[in-house]
């Protein structure tokens, strides 16, 4: 005889908080109890984040180790730490490079617009339109001088990654550069990274 079934116990009802007027705000993102990981505040709105793929995951790691290895001495490469743009948005890049005199410890849990460098963002499928629109547009407002763009190429899953700087004139970001199997830059600093080595990972 087959062993005994038991029926499959009742899914828990999901429960979102419920903003208060006006959105939530910074200080709201971190009183909130039971936020899923990497929740980010976007004009006072909660946005969680999907299930990565890994090549999502591989480039992050591959750029951090890179940017890790060849940034000066003045300055920390962060993996997922909030930046406060304004009173009601905070966001996780993916990667971010900021002034080493802001890490005030292993306690850290957000840095200020004016103490990054880069940001990096690596787009998914469910992030495709902050990662082009909304957060570049708000990192530049911020005052944040360089951003870069990592998507996979369709034709043979390279990363490509869309290089910006700020026009200080404008407040905006204009291209500078658009890499394929290699990343060469000398902007913030130096960077040199075999894009292809996503692949052997």
């Amino acid at each position: 005889m087959g062993g005994l079934m038991t029926a499959a116990e009742p899914r828990r009802p999901v429960s979102w908080p419920v903003p208060p007027e006006g959105g939530w705000t910074v200080e709201d993102l971190y009183r909130l109890p039971d936020l899923p990981p990497h929740t980010e505040l976007i004009d006072g709105s909660l946005v969680f984040m999907s299930p990565q793929r890994r090549f999502h995951a591989l480039v992050i790691y591959l750029l951090e180790h890179e940017l890790r290895v060849q940034a000066p001495t003045h300055l920390a490469v962060e993996r997922e730490m909030t930046v406060v743009l304004s009173a009601r948005t905070a966001t996780e890049p993916d990667l971010s490079v900021v002034q080493r005199s802001a890490v005030g410890g292993l306690t850290t849990t957000r840095y200020r617009a004016e103490d990054v460098v880069l940001a990096v963002e690596v787009v998914s499928p469910d992030s495709t339109a902050r990662d082009r629109d909304t957060k570049p547009h708000k990192y530049a407002a911020a005052g944040i001088r360089h951003f870069w763009r990592v998507e996979m190429s369709a034709d043979d899953e390279n990363p490509v990654v869309y290089v910006y700087e700020r026009d200080d004139v404008t407040g905006a970001y204009v291209p500078t550069g658009i890499f394929h199997d290699r990343l060469k830059v000398s902007a913030p600093f130096p960077v040199d990274v075999d894009l292809t080595a996503v692949h052997t990972l």
